[in-house]
């Protein structure tokens, strides 16, 4: 691990503009950056580049801070923050654009042509350090606009404005930026300042075939997981490990453990591949970890949303139901339909796990042996009571218990997957499992 700068010599920052929703890549940008502070102990700041008047929207910029406080992203200075730099809303930095653009002028590096202000290149080679990269030759040939015709500035210039102005010592961000380096090097060099520290990390390329992520791609947005109920530890520590590792091949780790060994120099070069399937199964065995008492919490806004608990259900049967769920469960985006049965009678009975058992024998006739023993049977309704039943029952009748199984869960539960079977029949009772043994025997 390199060496720590002091606290007070970090200043990283996030800046995006609010013209779309919150894209995965723009997440992991925002994650690396707050890593970098945390490690060190130095500032995250966040800064809106909001000057794009056409397409710059409220909306987006809720989605964003909303996107970043789920993921846990908090941020040092910023909007609802504040800090020493007045706002950090580029369009309302303007008088600070005007005095640094007269610099450039009283230098001669700023000149007028066809209505629009000038940067005057210096025409000299310029060497990045950067920290992932390593040394990069770069070289900005020819002028570039500052200052549309229209008034408003160039992301080029507010961009190091801004980095000079806020005191911003490393700029971590997306590889697909390296080709502006030239350019705002040799803004900095005009100004009389040394340029920040670069880190420019690899690209996401989209889960199936060449190219970068985009926003139109399976998967690509924050929000989505956020709709989805995914857990945000499961998605910030997915993000980690896109183009980052934590070289002891461990891949789910705690976030304080994360900052802890995280560093620049350890950002892979490549490319990272994302991987829908990956995050998924990740977050599946966050929600499997939770305690009891945070699943629950997930867990009942979400039954509630699917009104699987209008008819009142009491609290101690609704753990019950997710206490066995939880185990079996992928993720919480499948909780109604995976416990869907725990509080309806109505549930849908699914056709291929039909066809299934259908394929293996007479589920019928399976149901009708059973439901004729268990009715007579006097025993405590219990898990382990009812597991001894049922071995017995099938060894009886020189049958494996998942010849009983198998029907059994299909006839009370219309699926052919599900929590433990004994656990299931325990929680749901005797009264719901024999009346749905009758309902499936009948038909």
């Amino acid at each position: 691990m390199s060496a720590v700068p002091p606290s007070s010599s970090v200043r990283v920052r996030f800046a995006p503009s609010p013209t779309g929703f919150f894209h995965i890549g723009s997440a992991r940008t925002a994650l690396f950056n707050w890593l970098y502070a945390r490690h060190c102990g130095g500032t995250f700041v966040l800064r809106i580049e909001d000057t794009d008047r056409q397409r710059d929207a409220e909306e987006y910029l809720q989605v964003l801070l909303e996107g970043l406080r789920w993921l846990g992203l908090d941020w040092d200075e910023g909007p609802t923050v504040g800090g020493p730099y007045g706002s950090y809303f580029q369009s309302q930095r303007g008088e600070i654009y005007g005095e640094y653009l007269q610099k450039l002028r009283d230098s001669g590096r700023a000149y007028d042509r066809d209505g629009a202000v000038w940067f005057r290149v210096s025409g000299e080679p310029a060497t990045i350090d950067d920290r992932i990269r390593g040394k990069v030759q770069r070289l900005e040939e020819k002028d570039f606009v500052i200052v549309r015709s229209d008034g408003s500035p160039v992301f080029h210039f507010v961009n190091v404005v801004d980095d000079i102005a806020m005191a911003i010592s490393h700029v971590v961000r997306g590889e697909d930026h390296l080709s502006n380096s030239s350019k705002h090097v040799e803004l900095f060099q005009a100004f009389g300042r040394t340029p920040p520290v670069y880190a420019h990390i690899p690209l996401i390329l989209k889960t199936n075939g060449p190219g970068k992520m985009s926003k139109r791609d399976s998967g690509a947005l924050i929000e989505e997981y956020q709709r989805r109920h995914y857990l945000p530890e499961a998605v910030r520590n997915y993000l980690c490990l896109l183009g980052w590792s934590s070289k002891n091949d461990r891949e789910i780790l705690p976030i304080d453990e994360i900052i802890s060994l995280f560093d620049l120099p350890a950002i892979n070069h490549n490319n990272a591949r994302f991987d829908e399937k990956k995050l998924a199964h990740m977050n599946g065995e966050y929600v499997r970890a939770l305690p009891a008492e945070e699943f629950y919490d997930h867990a009942l806004p979400i039954l509630r949303e699917e009104g699987l608990l209008a008819d009142g259900p009491a609290e101690d049967y609704v753990r019950s139901v997710l206490t066995i769920c939880q185990e079996k469960l992928r993720g919480l985006e499948e909780l109604p339909h995976f416990c869907a049965y725990f509080f309806r009678e109505n549930f849908p009975m699914d056709g291929d796990g039909r066809k299934k058992i259908l394929a293996s024998g007479d589920p019928f006739a399976r149901v009708e042996e059973f439901l004729a023993a268990i009715g007579q049977w006097n025993g405590e309704w219990a898990a382990d009571l009812l597991e001894q039943f049922l071995k017995t029952f099938a060894a009886e009748r020189d049958r494996n218990s998942s010849a009983y199984i198998h029907p059994l869960r299909y006839a009370i539960s219309g699926q052919t997957v599900g929590p433990g079977f004994y656990g299931m029949l325990a929680v749901l009772g005797r009264e719901r499992v024999l009346a749905r043994l009758v309902r499936f025997s009948s038909h």
